[in-house]
């Protein structure tokens, strides 16, 4: 089967029936090459300068460095290069060098593992937590030690993809995003058919950057006997009075059974979470394989306790952030593009089909805007778009220059008068 380039993405790769892993590779390359040729192959552009509301990128071709707008950062509140989280950083590594050099159960869990699993779960109200070396695996690893061939996993259809990994060796429902009529029919359906069964979502989705209903999913949930697990990677520092993300929104702390998240993302740094019960914890701790078997974390994780800290001690960055959020995200608005239900620092700006999307991340790229075009599988095929991200450290200077290339991009693209066409 031949693959169509122009209105191919990354998903018709995974397999290609008939061709073996070799073959299905050198077809990939060729898809790459032909992004490359046409200048929509804007991943994995190396940056030069450290992470931050500008970066300087090494484009494909160049020679020397262009100076751009970065929206392609999670650091939402510039936490990787506070001077206060470097120092504790720094203070780590001096006092117990650049590595664990074992995993948790056999002489890998130190002082810092310990301090961080406290202050991670006092931070959302609870006494118990894990650490894991990435938010994926957070996710991932929970998920796989939990269920099993006898229980059931009930997610909404926009979860990260290492929940739908996490689900690979239990029964899995899905449920339309946000649809609460689908997750109570779900939930009705499945009772008295498997012995677990959790509901999992995600506090802000990634991808539209809108907020979970937690209070009526909580509520179905536990009325119909399930667990109810919250992926707040998007919200921890940025949703919330206090930045406990939309679990404090909802003032929810003792009804969310299990909470995952992420340190790379507000908190500037790398690694994973998972807060439950001392029962749970206890059992993933000495269960679950990804944890049990790999080296833990550096002491630059060090740095970690002092973002934390600095969330309840240095609020006006949460303050500073939201404020480019509205301005921004207004200013779309005002321009005529469809920015969705977003409430928080993730803003898609709506394209459509793939192939425009990927004109729009060129023409943005040559105007000093580094964004990301976002395609299938992570959203549907004609859903397709430019994601933003906000920072705290973003100056109006720099959203006026986002907005102003959205202006000049959109009359090239007519991307704003085809979206207004296809919702009348």
């Amino acid at each position: 089967m031949k693959i169509d380039f122009e209105k191919a993405s990354f998903k018709d790769f995974e397999f290609i029936e008939g061709q073996n892993v070799y073959t299905t590779a050198l077809e990939f390359e060729k898809y790459l090459n032909f992004l490359k040729a046409n200048g929509h192959l804007n991943y994995r552009i190396e940056s030069l300068s450290p992470c931050g509301p500008e970066m300087d990128l090494l484009l494909p071709g160049d020679s020397e460095p262009t100076r751009s707008v970065c929206l392609v950062s999670n650091d939402y509140l510039g936490f990787s290069q506070h001077p206060k989280i470097k120092a504790a950083v720094i203070d780590g590594i001096e006092r117990f060098g650049t590595g664990s050099g074992a995993s948790p159960a056999i002489g890998g869990h130190f002082i810092y593992h310990q301090q961080l699993e406290t202050k991670i779960a006092e931070f959302y109200k609870r006494k118990d937590a894990i650490l894991y070396t990435t938010g994926y695996t957070a996710n991932s690893a929970t998920l796989l030690c939990l269920l099993h061939k006898t229980d059931l996993a009930i997610l909404d259809m926009a979860v990260h993809a290492s929940v739908y990994e996490g689900c690979l060796t239990t029964n899995v429902k899905t449920f339309l995003h946000n649809n609460l009529e689908m997750l109570e029919q779900v939930l009705k359906n499945a009772q008295d058919k498997y012995i677990t069964k959790m509901v999992v979502i995600d506090g802000v989705y990634s991808q539209d950057g809108d907020i979970a209903h937690l209070d009526k999913i909580a509520e179905l949930t536990h009325r119909y006997g399930a667990y109810l697990v919250v992926d707040d990677a998007h919200g921890i520092g940025v949703v919330g009075d206090t930045g406990r993300g939309v679990i404090e929104m909802y003032d929810l702390f003792d009804q969310v059974d299990i909470i995952t998240g992420t340190f790379s993302k507000g908190l500037g740094n790398i690694g994973g979470f998972v807060i439950a019960n001392a029962e749970i914890i206890t059992y993933l701790k000495f269960q679950s394989k990804q944890h049990l078997f790999s080296t833990t974390a550096t002491p630059a994780v060090m740095g970690i306790i002092k973002a934390i800290e600095l969330i309840d001690e240095e609020p006006f960055w949460r303050t500073k952030l939201w404020d480019n959020i509205n301005y921004i995200k207004n200013g779309l608005i005002d321009l005529g593009f469809e920015v969705g239900p977003t409430a928080s620092a993730v803003i898609p700006v709506k394209v459509g089909e793939i192939p425009k999307t990927l004109e729009a991340g060129r023409l943005l790229l040559n105007l000093g805007v580094y964004a990301n075009p976002i395609m299938y599988p992570a959203v549907s095929k004609k859903n397709s778009r430019i994601r933003l991200n906000i920072m705290a450290g973003h100056t109006k200077h720099h959203l006026d220059k986002v907005l102003n290339a959205f202006n000049d991009i959109d009359r090239k693209l007519n991307i704003s008068k085809q979206l207004k066409n296809t919702a009348d």
